[in-house]
């Protein structure tokens, strides 16, 4: 088979559906043999099926990133089945519906937990064995909101605004991705991360292709309309492979350019 990614063993997060699945059937197209981690079993076992009918590599395990028991398992489970992990996309995440100061504390807890805690629990997890190959590739998946402000009357024109924790579990990850590329190129880890702006998934899709925070991105993007998961897979494709070889510590936004990053 030819491809970018001929034998890498890959896991990808949050696997089961929008970005992760586009990412888990573009891997698998370019060789690798992907582990899709995802809490959806159902959901998980139907994007491996799909990837093996296609006649390529690929496993469901069933894992929660905010659980580091579970995070752990799954990772001993991709090792006995692989024997090594090339490359982690940390693409698990998600947000609330309500924001500062009504967001509650169990709302920050829980989006806090599955973006930046499930990130550093899976990293955590791979690095040792990561470092005892001497290689290695990390992607996590961010977000605009990392870098974005908005101004009152921005706020008061947008229907709706990520919530406030996610805007800093986001931002950890990028604080935790210049972090682990700096300590990770001693070891020949590369560790990268993409930041998607308006992409139209089924956690966003508010219904007839209509993104939940479209307002707010028509009216700060470039360039019009919505993007899709393929437009992110293609750019980790990019980082995953040996084309993005002496890249590390870098940050590609996915955006349809945000014109201010405040």
């Amino acid at each position: 088979m030819s491809g970018k990614l001929v034998e890498k063993k890959v896991i990808i997060t949050g696997g089961s559906s929008g970005i992760g699945e586009a990412a888990a059937k573009l891997f698998a197209r370019h060789g690798a043999h992907v582990f899709i981690l995802s809490r959806s079993e159902d959901k998980g076992q139907n994007i491996k099926n799909q990837i093996r009918e296609e006649g390529g590599i690929a496993d469901y395990v069933s894992c929660d990133v905010g659980e580091i028991s579970q995070v752990e398992h799954a990772v001993t489970e991709v090792l006995d089945k692989a024997g090594g992990i090339d490359i982690l996309v940390n693409n698990a995440g998600g947000g609330v519906r309500t924001n500062f100061p009504n967001e509650k504390p169990s709302e920050w807890e829980r989006v806090i937990n599955v973006n930046l805690n499930g990130t550093y629990y899976m990293t955590n997890t791979v690095w040792p064995h990561m470092v005892k190959n001497n290689s290695g590739n990390i992607i996590n998946v961010s977000s605009v909101a990392a870098q974005l402000g908005f101004t009152s009357k921005l706020y008061s024109l947008s229907d709706l605004q990520p919530s406030a924790s996610y805007y800093a579990a986001k931002a950890g990850i990028d604080a935790f991705t210049r972090f682990a590329a700096s300590i990770g190129g001693q070891h020949n880890i590369r560790v990268n991360a993409i930041r998607p702006g308006q992409i139209i998934t089924p956690l966003t899709d508010t219904g007839g292709g209509h993104h939940v925070f479209e307002s707010f991105f028509n009216m700060t993007q470039i360039l019009d309309g919505p993007g899709y998961p393929n437009d992110v897979a293609n750019t980790l494709l990019f980082l995953a492979s040996e084309e993005s070889r002496f890249i590390t510590g870098e940050f590609i936004n996915v955006d349809g350019g945000i014109a201010a990053k405040l």
